[in-house]
């Protein structure tokens, strides 16, 4: 039996100030997003330097995909975060030990699915995103080798989410710092040792993600806390709490594969223009996963705390949470996004020497980047709702206003103006319908529970 209860809370959300909390909160998890998109990054930088542009425009044809991978699980993880959050606040340590068993095995079995049908269907995929002939069987063999590692990528978010129910955000950020070093000396050595271009890039990745899940698997079984994992308990998911954990989880990680299907779709778009344009993109697709990394981290910040108490039912300190993690997200992407636009073109520089290479990314920077602090509003909206357990409204919602919107303008507004900018103006144009979409359910949703408290 698990006993002190209060001890097990390595960070009180519960009570006392919101700010300095969120803020501890959520950057060790920005810095952890950010390693995470830097494992694929790593590679293309890798590779565009020390083999060429061909070969960065192949992994970087992969990013869209491994995003869609990626934010699956994040989005599955999330209901791991909100389920055992809640039984936090509602002082329920037994019953959230439970959930965490239940989460691994979720984890576990989910991953084992997505290898496979990763697999059967990486043909599909590649030629669904209308990869150049040069650069296919370099693209199909990188991804290959990347999804054999698609468990641990799994596991390890899940056990990420599970650390940070409790307000710990540091653990998975030591996991991911010390798999970063190992991924990038792995990619060094494949390329630049073994001569194993994209295929060795792909392998080193694959280990770091191995280093990370067994890592955080180690740590969580020397817990002295509700996290703690034994082996004896790891077994069929309890159904209430596999149940709780799917109905949060799938819907959060359909509305982020929203966002990566749109993203495939605008790849393929992306790759009618040129190699130049593709290997642009990837770059630019670096940069704009830096920023995200902080504005997402601030949402999930918002999830966590809204979760515990609204478990505890203090409806109140929920709404305070919402305006807190909104003011400090803006106030921090404005500092990120404005250095970045300053000096966009010799940031860019650090990744390719080609100045029309530069030229376009820039272009892509401006469409994508500056919108970025009007973003927020959409995203603590979004991840507020999923606090209180209300997941699916903010998914169909998402799938409305970014995927309808940027599927309608690719096969519509960019045929008839075949050029970068244009395909690139999607982005603001999808972000802004979803917002005011978000704002609108949020308003509703604020209304509904306050009824029921009453």
């Amino acid at each position: 039996m698990i006993k002190g209860f209060a001890r097990y809370v390595d960070m009180d959300m519960l009570h006392g100030s919101l700010w300095d909390k969120i803020i501890v909160f959520s950057l060790p998890l920005a810095f952890t997003t950010l390693l995470q998109q830097f494992f694929n990054s790593a590679d293309v930088i890798v590779l565009g330097y020390y083999i060429g542009d061909e070969a960065m425009a192949a992994v970087g044809n992969n990013i869209p995909i491994i995003g869609l991978i990626v934010t699956l699980f994040t989005g599955l993880s999330l209901g791991a975060n909100v389920v055992v959050a809640r039984y936090i606040g509602m002082g329920s340590p037994e019953e959230a030990n439970k959930a965490v068993h239940t989460a691994l095995m979720l984890a576990i079995v989910s991953g084992l699915f997505m290898t496979v049908a990763g697999e059967l269907c990486v043909s599909f995929l590649i030629s669904l995103l209308g990869v150049p002939p040069e650069v296919a069987a370099p693209a199909k063999n990188y991804l290959r080798i990347y999804l054999l590692g698609t468990p641990f990528l799994g596991i390890f978010n899940f056990e990420a989410a599970l650390f940070r129910s409790k307000g710990n955000t540091a653990t998975p950020l030591k996991a991911l710092f010390f798999a970063s070093i190992l991924n990038v000396t792995g990619n060094i050595i494949a390329v630049d040792v073994l001569s194993m271009k994209e295929g060795g890039v792909a392998v080193a990745t694959v280990l770091a993600n191995l280093f990370c899940a067994g890592y955080l698997f180690y740590r969580l079984t020397k817990e002295e806390s509700l996290l703690k994992v034994s082996l004896k308990k790891l077994k069929l998911p309890e159904k209430g709490k596999a149940k709780a954990i799917i109905y949060i989880g799938v819907p959060a990680g359909v509305q982020g594969m929203v966002f990566s299907l749109s993203n495939l779709v605008i790849q393929s778009a992306i790759n009618s223009l040129g190699a130049e344009v593709m290997a642009a993109s990837a770059i630019a697709f670096t940069i704009e996963s830096f920023i995200y990394s902080f504005v997402n981290s601030f949402g999930l910040a918002a999830t966590t705390c809204i979760s515990q108490n609204y478990g505890a039912l203090n409806l109140q300190r929920c709404r305070k949470i919402f305006r807190v993690a909104l003011g400090i997200d803006f106030v921090f992407s404005l500092a990120i996004v404005i250095p970045v636009l300053v000096f966009a073109a010799p940031l860019v520089s650090l990744f390719t020497s080609s100045q029309t290479v530069i030229a376009l990314t820039v272009i892509r920077v401006w469409f994508v980047v500056c919108p970025q602090p009007f973003t927020v509003l959409m995203e603590i909206a979004s991840s507020a709702m999923r606090g209180y357990g209300y997941s699916l409204p903010p998914a169909i919602v998402t799938l409305i206003g970014v995927c309808g919107q940027r599927l309608i303008w690719v096969y519509t507004v960019f045929p008839a103006h075949h050029d970068f900018g244009t395909l690139m103006a999607t982005y603001p144009i999808s972000w802004f319908i979803t917002t005011l979409l978000l704002v609108w359910l949020y308003i509703g949703h604020q209304k509904i529970i306050s009824k029921v408290k009453s």
